[in-house]
């Protein structure tokens, strides 16, 4: 039956006969997961043939095939009595391997993608201000002592351009030093008649370094010809701007007396500007100098800019955790104005050993100190005149990337992480049923979407995107090695079947801790009664609630192995409850809840209730009938994934003690 034609028998035969029939529905399944051989799976409650019994090393459910136990009991998952699995249906699994049905596979909901080689991109957000290039920003001083009879500029902000008249300075020694000259220019010229000789030539010589004394002091070329020229002195002398750009300071005031060196105005040019960016320590693998850098500025939203990173700073900041990275940006139209804050992304095509592949740089030649400079063949820089250096020197990857530079890379989804371990669950080959081997491999950086990996993985293999952490507990059930125990073995923590035996008794742990934990239990409960009431908003505000508590658990409570433990099941929480409280939808948010019960059931059952039992139900008809599992307060069923269309649809099958 489809969700519609069942939502529909809810309401016309009520909790007890849905009941019933979700019971004849799934005995047929199992009927015919064993083949529909009657002989092969006897009825819950009785015993197998005592022949069967007497030589069967592997039990197995009739409902669950895929659980192969190596003595009788009840099973894990719906808690009938097992039955033992014939000789020719056994496999031979290894310690970290296994075997499941299809039936199980598609109701595990497990997908899988291939181990490949191939570039993927890395994606980097930072944050920071537009400001003044340094290297454009320049003085105008006072060369000579005087006073300030005369400033043309009265205010900041004046766009100005080279050889604007910026200041006229009364100056008794630059009056003196025009007189020099004057003077020398005459006793030149008077011994313009005598034969050549020494004297002659210091009388030049002397003209030319009074010269070359008011050119020093500031006097241009065109003012000295017109001193020259005029033949009398000026008692006051004009400051021309040796650049152009914006006044962004004015020290001076007119009529002040100033000494050489004293500055007048600071000039700026806006036609290039920097971007001060902050990269977190992190994401610093990805940031290489020459790189581009696309931003977008608060006052022109939608828009977006570009420019080059051209200084990544050597030293981290300890407060922050981030590092400056300043980038190049053309301004010629003069909107980029300095103080302006701007977010930014850099997105880097990753090659094998993080290199960056960047088709703009490949092969070419580029500047050490001007990114802008980039060439086909080496040379001297346009700007500063230093040699150019390989671009596969700072990082690159070649011209013609070959087989080397391509990454081997796994998407994120597929590796179990546990801190310093990563685990992933491999499809194998060539096997009849779908078989599964967990996989301890080392993991290279994250980089988007994608794992590079380092060693463990070949090229073509398979790994688990969804569901492994199913296979895992799944693993951890069979008390075989697994991402949470390493070496096979182990129990968890309190927990009964709901009308079997009880497990076995929790650890002791300290109360402070089990306070602790009730208290991100209590954000999880409210998740799960928001999603009973079909309230979105109210399910993300109780994963924010969860997410502030188990930032308050303190590891500090725990010893040894619970220590250890329990940052891995933290992190596994973590991620969860930050990917259920960024959902957007209903629906959404009942699927990353699923994930999120799986991984508390395994808190629970590790660490034990925190003061209070709780119920694990479970419901066979959520999501399109692959099912799902909650944790909630109370033994009478309070769905989460129908809500009140089928709030009671369901059944209680563990207390959680």
């Amino acid at each position: 039956m489809n969700s519609m034609t069942k939502a529909m028998a809810y309401k016309i035969l009520g909790p007890a006969g849905v009941a019933v029939l979700i019971g004849v529905a799934a005995f047929i399944a199992g009927f015919r997961i064993r083949g529909g051989s009657e002989e092969t799976a006897p009825a819950h409650g009785h015993d197998p043939p005592a022949e069967a019994a007497a030589t069967a090393d592997v039990w197995t459910c009739s409902m669950h095939p895929q659980i192969k136990l190596p003595k009788p009991g009840n099973c894990p998952i719906c808690f009938m009595d097992l039955i033992p699995l014939a000789a020719d249906e056994a496999d031979d699994e290894g310690p970290r391997e296994l075997l499941v049905s299809e039936a199980a596979k598609a109701l595990m909901v497990i997908e899988t993608a291939p181990v490949e080689r191939r570039f993927v991109t890395a994606e980097v957000r930072m944050v920071g201000k537009v400001d003044y290039d340094e290297t454009r920003v320049s003085n105008i001083t006072a060369w000579v002592p005087g006073r300030l009879d005369r400033l043309f500029v009265d205010y900041t902000g004046v766009p100005v351009k080279k050889g604007d008249h910026m200041v006229t300075l009364y100056s008794p020694e630059l009056l003196g030093a025009q007189e020099e000259l004057l003077q020398a220019i005459k006793a030149a010229d008077q011994l313009e008649d005598s034969p050549p000789g020494i004297v002659r030539e210091t009388a030049r010589g002397t003209v030319e370094a009074a010269r070359d004394k008011l050119r020093l002091w500031g006097l241009t070329a065109e003012q000295i010809e017109t001193l020259e020229r005029r033949k009398s002195t000026e008692d006051h002398v004009t400051i021309y701007a040796p650049s152009g750009g914006i006044v962004i300071d004015k020290n001076a005031r007119e009529g002040m007396y100033v000494n050489t060196g004293t500055r007048i105005y600071t000039i700026a040019d806006l036609s290039r500007v920097w971007v001060n960016l902050a990269a977190y320590e992190s994401d610093l693998r990805w940031l290489k100098y020459g790189q581009k850098v696309q931003f977008a500025a608060e006052s022109y939203p939608g828009e977006l800019f570009t420019g080059t990173i051209s200084f990544i700073h050597p030293v981290l900041d300890e407060a922050t955790r981030t590092v400056k990275v300043r980038v190049n940006v053309p301004n010629e139209s003069g909107r980029l104005k300095p103080g302006m804050f701007v977010r930014a992304v850099a997105e880097a095509k990753v090659g094998a050993g993080g290199r960056i592949m960047d088709a703009a740089l490949a092969g070419k030649w580029i500047s050490p100190m001007h990114p802008e400079i980039v060439k086909d063949e080496p040379g001297p820089c346009d700007v500063c005149g230093m040699p150019l250096v390989r671009a596969e020197s700072l990082g690159y990857v070649g011209a013609e990337p070959n087989a080397g530079d391509l990454p081997l890379v796994i998407p994120a989804t597929a590796p179990l992480l546990t801190g310093r371990r990563a685990v992933v669950y491999v499809e194998l080959a060539g096997r009849d049923k779908p078989t599964y081997e967990g996989r301890e491999i080392v993991l290279g950086p994250r980089a988007g979407g994608h794992y590079l990996v380092e060693h463990g993985l070949s090229e073509g293999e398979r790994v688990v995107t969804h569901g492994a952490f199913k296979l895992d507990a799944e693993l951890q059930i069979r008390a075989r090695p697994s991402m949470m125990n390493p070496e096979g073995g182990g129990s968890g923590g309190t927990h009964a079947h709901h009308g079997g035996p009880p497990a076995q008794s929790a650890p002791a742990l300290d109360p402070e801790f089990k306070k602790q934990l009730g208290t991100v239990i209590d954000g999880y409960l409210e998740i799960q009664v928001a999603l009973a009431n079909s309230d979105a908003r109210g399910a993300k505000a109780g994963a924010v609630k969860a997410l502030a508590a188990l930032a308050g658990v303190d590891m500090g409570l725990l010893q040894g192995d619970d220590h250890n433990d329990w940052i891995k099941h933290a992190d596994a929480l973590e991620k969860l409850l930050n990917a259920l409280a960024a959902a957007a939808g209903i629906e959404p948010v009942r699927a990353q809840f699923a994930l999120l019960s799986d991984q508390v059931a395994v808190v629970l059952i590790r660490f034990g209730s925190p003061g209070k039992p709780l119920y694990r139900a479970s419901c066979p008809m959520a999501f399109d009938n692959r099912g799902a599992s909650w944790v909630q307060a109370g033994d009478e069923v309070n769905n989460p994934y129908f809500g009140d269309v089928m709030l009671r649809c369901g059944e209680i099958e563990e207390v959680l003690k």
